[in-house]
């Protein structure tokens, strides 16, 4: 079966799910706003810049969770999916994941974004198949801390080739939809890359090495 891979953020989403969830605690003032979104707009930054900390980053989205119960945690999911994802989720993108399936791809989101934000966003989007940046939970929620290899830039090869190997797939013919530089590593690996409303540095890129630019938008 062929594979689809598709980036969640500024890709199949017209923003970023990780920075708008900030966005959503400081709105709801379940953080310090000023301090909270200070440091949220820093590490978009550094990611747009291709510069992020992973790890740093995590362990600041996450502590929230890890002092939060698991409904509360829902509660508010549901209401940032209704308020900030919903106005944001692409008809194209919507589309292009349809003509995928219907094709008889296995269509995958990878994202650097952590699965309790993403999880939700992914099943919206009818994609059942996640690779994300993991949060470690012990005895039934959260713990505030990173597991696993951070899916973003080379851990999303790490990341795919173990998920390829755990399910006898192969890389053969695959696409890979992506804005971002953060990605080259995993679109240089896949037959057919595709570049999608790309940031400058990977529109260069994509067009130097003849790459498919197309738009969501």
């Amino acid at each position: 079966m062929r594979l689809a891979l598709f980036d969640l953020d500024n890709t199949l989403l017209a923003g970023d799910s990780d920075h708008a969830w900030g966005e959503f605690l400081c709105q709801r003032g379940l953080v310090d706003t000023e301090t909270y979104r200070a440091r949220n707009d820093a590490f978009y930054q550094d990611y747009l810049a291709g510069e992020l900390d992973v790890e740093a980053y995590q362990n600041f989205c996450q502590e929230l969770l890890g002092r939060s119960e698991m409904a509360q945690l829902q509660q508010w999911h549901a209401e940032f999916m209704r308020d900030h994802i919903e106005p944001i989720v692409l008809a194209k993108g919507e589309a292009l994941v349809r003509q995928h399936h219907q094709a008889g791809d296995r269509v995958v989101i990878i994202t650097a974004t952590n699965r309790f934000i993403t999880g939700p966003i992914a099943k919206r989007l009818g994609v059942y198949t996640l690779l994300a940046t993991e949060c470690e939970m012990q005895d039934g929620r959260y713990t505030g801390r990173l597991t696993d290899v951070p899916c973003f830039q080379e851990g999303k090869v790490t990341r795919i080739e173990r998920w390829l190997r755990e399910n006898d797939q192969s890389l053969d013919d695959s696409y890979f939809y992506s804005d971002s530089r953060n990605d080259l590593p995993l679109l240089e690996r896949v037959s057919h890359p595709v570049a999608v409303d790309p940031d400058p540095t990977l529109r260069d890129i994509a067009q130097q090495r003849g790459w498919d630019i197309i738009s969501l938008r």
